[in-house]
């Protein structure tokens, strides 16, 4: 049941009824009086006379004597296993052993062909092979021998004839345009061709000429610059905790509150915002590696319990 003014235990732990506690209204006892274990104290206790640890001596182990494990056997020769199996072995051969007809032969230096199976190799030999009788090649081209000179100002030096000479005219070229102009005015039929009229540069008037006089050239008009620069009526001030330093006057006090108060609207039941119920509620609950613990280590087996890792 709830207390009065309180949460269900429903609201609190999630359960229909809490449980009640045991140990309400008992006595303290402090833990330093209180006895680890009282039976241990009272009439006659189990001596189990301590307990072991591993040694080299027999008082370590469970049995009074060491046992061996091969003790009463009959001592075996391996050697004599061994000849056995040979031997029953050997028994399932149809035959005798076979027996090459001689030993192993073994090469007599290098070069030999002794103890080999297929004997000396043809291709191997160090015989030469017949070669045809060797015939001289021809002559070589008989020339004179080369003339001495430089070749300038010595004649008949070269390997071609000597050039002759050829006159050439002095006055060639001169001669030659000479008869050329005299075979082209030969071929003019009359004079030349002369207009009735006074040239002109164009056969036509100037398509871009223009007698009109051309407007004035306009001119970018310069602003005019200040004749004295700019100069304050006062240094500026500094802001020393008060509004000696900006620009506007101190700003007026006003009334106004500090946070404006909204009216407030009288809520229905349409307005209400839904809350869902409330889940489960979690209680305590003792851990599986705890109930484990308890389940396993127990007085009975508490010194002789292994220890295991999770």
């Amino acid at each position: 049941m709830p207390a009065e003014g309180g949460k269900s235990d429903m609201d609190r732990i999630g359960l229909f009824s809490e449980m009640e506690y045991i140990t309400i209204g008992d006595k303290y006892v402090s833990p330093f009086n209180r006895p680890f274990n009282e039976a241990a104290s009272k009439n006659r206790q189990m001596l189990p006379g301590g307990s072991k640890e591993m040694s080299h001596l027999q008082q370590g182990y469970f049995d009074p004597h060491f046992v061996r494990i091969f003790e009463g056997e009959g001592y075996i020769n391996l050697n004599q296993v061994r000849r056995r199996h040979m031997m029953e072995e050997a028994k399932k051969n149809l035959g005798k052993p076979f027996l090459p007809s001689s030993g192993g032969k073994k090469p007599c230096g290098f070069g030999s062909y002794y103890g080999t199976i297929g004997g000396p190799v043809p291709f191997f030999s160090v015989q030469l092979k017949p070669q045809e009788k060797y015939q001289a090649p021809g002559k070589n081209l008989y020339t004179n021998p080369g003339k001495k000179g430089t070749g300038y100002g010595y004649a008949n030096l070269t390997i071609g004839k000597q050039p002759s000479h050829s006159a050439d005219f002095y006055d060639e070229p001169k001669l030659t345009n000479k008869k050329d102009n005299e075979a082209h005015r030969h071929l003019l039929k009359g004079s030349p061709f002369k207009l009735s009229s006074y040239p002109k540069e164009y056969f036509d008037n100037n398509p871009y000429f223009f007698d009109k006089p051309l407007p004035p050239i306009k001119k970018a008009e310069k602003p005019g610059s200040l004749a004295t620069p700019f100069k304050p009526s006062s240094p500026g001030k500094k802001a020393g905790g008060m509004k000696a330093g900006t620009f506007d006057p101190y700003p007026s006090h006003s009334a106004d509150p500090y946070v404006t108060k909204l009216p407030r609207r009288i809520s229905g039941k349409i307005d209400k915002i839904f809350h869902p119920p409330g889940g489960p509620k979690s209680r305590p609950m003792t851990s599986i590696m705890t109930l484990n613990v308890k389940r396993a280590l127990n007085m009975k087996n508490y010194k002789t319990a292994s220890v295991q890792s999770y």
